[in-house]
């Protein structure tokens, strides 16, 4: 088979090279429409691509007909001759982040045993905007904005999403001209999850009182602030080593101060998740920010197990409590315990 939408994607990887020749993929296959187009795709092409190509299904145990939703996976790689791994949860995720990290430690193991080279998933182009407007209610920086990647590291493999140039009409138009079989996902039309609420009831709603082509507007809102923020990611690596001292760890507040407010922000953004290994809020970064200009000795109010930023001279030193003696195991008699470092 053969058609405009197996000429777009064949171009596009041509410009691209996200799936060189002779790859070894995993094609994430949930057996919904976006999935099955992909693969549908991704096997027309294979001939002009030689590549290898391999299904993974995750059975996240939600639905009580997930053990049939895997099976009509299973009969879809048959037909296809693909080899398919179907791997089911050893426990029910308990929310949708729960799920989605557990899917994709699944796509990296699963790809490392198969030594495959890639692993592709079939978000789409209203994939990519409904995550946008959803990042943007919660509340999130210009890089958050950035979402859904065409291509990114997954462990050892590369995670690739070939379907950003697609609407979810153009998916379902692909599956209907083509007579492709698809699982229906009942748990879609439910509004108990925020992005069934947004992709039913709010993006309609756009479209039809503000822009009818509200779901590119968006994508391609995504893809701008995605080059913006491979940029300052260049930028910020560029600085760091100027900017931060790592051992004890500490900001250069006088090579701060000169450098412009975005990049000051993204500096500290990248030296606190270093040391506190968490989601840092906007609240955080604008507080140590503060202390740039502050006078010695003043500090940030307490952070993460205690931590905080105190200004020593040109730096933002990094400061822990201080650990107390341990209880057990006394100093030898005539020795005195050294003074425990504040510094993390």
């Amino acid at each position: 088979m053969w058609g405009i939408y197996h000429a777009r994607l064949h171009t596009t990887l041509k410009a691209q090279q996200w799936l060189p020749q002779g790859s070894r993929i995993l094609i994430a296959l949930s057996g919904g429409q976006d999935s099955v187009c992909l693969t549908q795709l991704l096997v027309d092409l294979q001939p002009h691509w030689h590549w290898s190509l391999a299904v993974v299904h995750c059975d996240h145990r939600w639905r009580p007909d997930s053990a049939a939703n895997a099976a009509f996976v299973q009969g879809l790689a048959q037909r296809w001759h693909l080899p398919c791994e179907v791997v089911r949860a050893p426990q029910m995720p308990k929310t949708e982040a729960a799920a989605r990290s557990w899917r994709y430690q699944v796509f990296e193991t699963v790809a490392g045993a198969l030594n495959c080279t890639h692993v592709v998933t079939a978000h789409t182009q209203s994939d990519r905007a409904e995550s946008l407007l959803l990042h943007l209610l919660r509340g999130t920086s210009p890089d958050g904005l950035a979402t859904l990647l065409p291509s990114r590291p997954l462990g050892a493999v590369q995670l690739v999403r070939p379907l950003l140039g697609m609407t979810r009409a153009e998916t379902a138009a692909f599956c209907q001209a083509y007579g492709l079989a698809i699982w229906q996902d009942e748990t879609n039309q439910s509004l108990d999850y925020r992005r069934n609420r947004l992709r039913l009831e709010l993006i309609p709603y756009l479209q039809r009182h503000f822009n009818a082509k509200v779901e590119q507007a968006l994508a391609q809102t995504a893809e701008l602030l995605a080059g913006d923020r491979a940029y300052f990611e260049a930028e910020v690596a560029r600085l760091a080593p100027a900017v931060i001292r790592e051992h004890p760890p500490a900001l250069d507040r006088w090579r701060l101060r000169e450098l412009p407010l975005a990049l000051q922000r993204r500096l500290i953004y990248h030296f606190l998740r270093r040391c506190l290994q968490e989601r840092i809020n906007f609240g955080v970064v604008e507080e140590v920010r503060s202390l740039i200009s502050a006078g010695n000795g003043q500090q940030t109010s307490t952070l993460s197990r205690g931590c905080h930023l105190r200004v020593c001279g040109r730096w933002l030193e990094w400061v822990r409590p201080a650990a107390p003696p341990p209880e057990s195991v006394p100093p030898p008699q005539g020795e005195r315990s050294p003074p425990p470092s504040p510094l993390c």
